[in-house]
């Protein structure tokens, strides 16, 4: 299997040479790693909110931030998604006035939608805070938080382009810098307004993240201008041919409402799961206390470990989707199914580790982040199934590259529909109890899973790559075996290191034993590593030609 990465020395580029069309596995390497910086970012600004701020001054930001998404979702209506599959297939038919099209349509759609967003927000505001926010003092943070509306709807519709043109610099690039600007105002604004009151530094906490934003956008403008559609022209496009226009709007809302109403679906699912879980629980004779305390663990400890790597399948998908419509404008069936076991492949190489590691380490790892070795059994049950989860975002990601986004939505509803449904009859069970929820969140990933294998299977006669995924799952399994029992050698001979250093320990020796045994079995070869960034050219001699 072939996997390529771009080197990190492209962020120096110029120009066009920026602007140049990038493999699947090159953009998603580039967007890998702006999330992996861009997550370290969001950390350090966590804990420099948490010491300025206090947890109440957090509860304030915290408040508005699902509005933000919410707004973001509404204004934008799935159209990022839609653009990168259309910009990419009018890319590969050299149709550079469709281009054009869906650029000035998808900017009037997100523009109008933002107008009547600030205005509902502005007008709206000091009902939404003091009847749905719960605390008055939340307002600033609401009022702060309407500028990013407008910006993230264009913001939206140019990351959609770059997507679309198969160039993810840009992307990874605004990223990180917003981040940045993020983390760097933060401190400043909040120290200046702290003396105001909590609820003015709380607001310039959350204006700090529209002026990461608006730093992105300039960004994104910039790099729009310097690219080979500088010269772009509103005037060159003949607004007489109406139904041209009306052609690409209708291809522009087939991909982005399905994508607005799977976002509604998780959301109305995310709202429901916990009332229903708490009502479970409660049937089946699980005291108040106890029911918070393991929703607690089940939401707050064990979910966030096993979506820890979860912006692997977010590049992946991200640059996937262009990449399907390219080869589908073409009608290059073997194309798909080879970009679609390329990303299959790279989602395994990252889930089968960190699937057996939360497994094999479920317990170290509960008792050293969480103190919580309770948590430890949940944990063990639910990783091995949430491996089905890698192969979820390819698998969808071709479905809307193909234009077929309306049957990936219908799969999502009816896989969270079903967990919903099953987490009554088997979390009541008192045998069962939280495990039934956990047993029911699964059987909502295999379904899911399942039914975009099938829909895919329907579309292109895909085929998986079996002796590659083999290959990964053996070197996986025999990871597990070596890194375990040399960190159980650790924790007996050497019980003065700690548990901490010892795990930590245990986890890396295990990571270097899964690579050099993917080079071995030829899955990684030696011009795959010597690309990687940094470290690269260090690790390449042990791997073979």
């Amino acid at each position: 299997m072939h996997f390529a990465y771009i080197d990190i020395d492209q962020i120096l580029c110029k120009k066009g040479l920026c602007m140049k069309k990038q493999s699947l596995v090159k953009g998603a390497f580039v967007l890998t790693v702006a999330a992996f910086i861009s997550k370290m970012l969001v950390f350090s600004n966590s804990i420099v909110l948490s010491r300025v701020l206090g947890p109440e001054g957090i509860g304030l930001k915290k408040m508005v931030m699902p509005f933000m998404g919410l707004m973001m979702t509404l204004t934008t209506i799935g159209l990022p998604v839609a653009i990168s599959r259309l910009v990419a297939e009018a890319d590969a038919q050299g149709n550079r006035e469709k281009v054009k099209k869906i650029l000035i349509i998808s900017l009037v759609i997100t523009g109008s939608l933002s107008i009547l967003a600030v205005f509902l927000s502005v007008f709206g505001g000091k009902v939404l805070a003091r009847y749905f926010l719960t605390d008055p003092r939340s307002y600033n943070s609401f009022m702060a938080m309407i500028p990013i509306i407008p910006i993230g709807a264009v913001s939206g519709v140019l990351k959609g382009y770059f997507r679309g043109r198969q160039t993810m610099n840009p992307i990874a690039f605004a990223q990180v810098l917003e981040q940045i600007v993020r983390v760097c105002l933060t401190y400043v604004l909040v120290q200046q307004l702290i003396p105001l009151g909590i609820e003015y530094a709380a607001a310039g906490a959350v204006f700090s993240s529209v002026l990461g934003e608006a730093c992105s956008l300039i960004f994104f403008i910039v790099m729009f201008k310097i690219s080979h559609h500088r010269k772009f022209r509103v005037s060159g496009l003949r607004w007489s041919h109406a139904r041209e226009a009306k052609k690409v709007l209708s291809e522009l809302l087939q991909t982005g409402l399905p994508t607005t109403g799977n976002g509604f679906v998780m959301s109305v699912s995310r709202a429901m799961q916990p009332i229903v879980i708490t009502k479970s629980l409660a049937m089946a004779g699980v005291s108040t206390a106890l029911i918070t305390r393991q929703y607690g663990m089940l939401t707050g400890f064990v979910m966030p470990l096993v979506f820890l790597p979860g912006f692997i399948n977010q590049s992946l998908g991200a640059t996937l989707v262009p990449a399907i419509s390219e080869a589908n404008a073409k009608n290059n069936l073997h194309l798909i199914n080879r970009r679609l076991n390329q990303a299959v492949g790279v989602a395994l190489i990252v889930g089968v580790p960190s699937t057996i590691l939360l497994y094999i380490y479920a317990h170290e790892l509960m008792s050293v982040i969480y103190h919580a070795p309770a948590a430890a059994p949940l944990l063990k049950l639910i990783a091995p199934f949430f491996l089905l989860n890698y192969l979820q975002s390819p698998l969808q990601s071709v479905l809307v590259g193909m234009g077929y986004a309306k049957r990936a939505m219908i799969n999502n509803i009816l896989a969270k529909c079903t967990t919903v449904a099953l987490i009554y009859p088997l979390a009541s069970n008192p045998s069962l109890g939280i495990k039934g929820v956990i047993l029911a969140i699964c059987i909502g990933v295999i379904l899911e899973t399942i039914l975009h294998y099938f829909a895919v299977l329907k579309l292109t006669d895909y085929a998986l790559d079996t002796p590659t995924i083999i290959k990964i799952l053996g070197a996986g399994m025999a990871m597990g075996c070596i890194g375990r029992a040399f960190f159980i050698y650790l924790n007996d001979s050497l019980p003065q290191l700690g548990g901490t250093l010892i795990l930590l320990t245990g986890i890396l020796v295990s990571v270097i034993v899964y690579l050099l045994l993917l080079g071995l079995l030829k899955v990684i070869r030696r011009h795959n590593i010597i690309k990687i960034p940094l470290i690269g050219r260090v690790l390449y001699v042990l791997f073979p030609k």
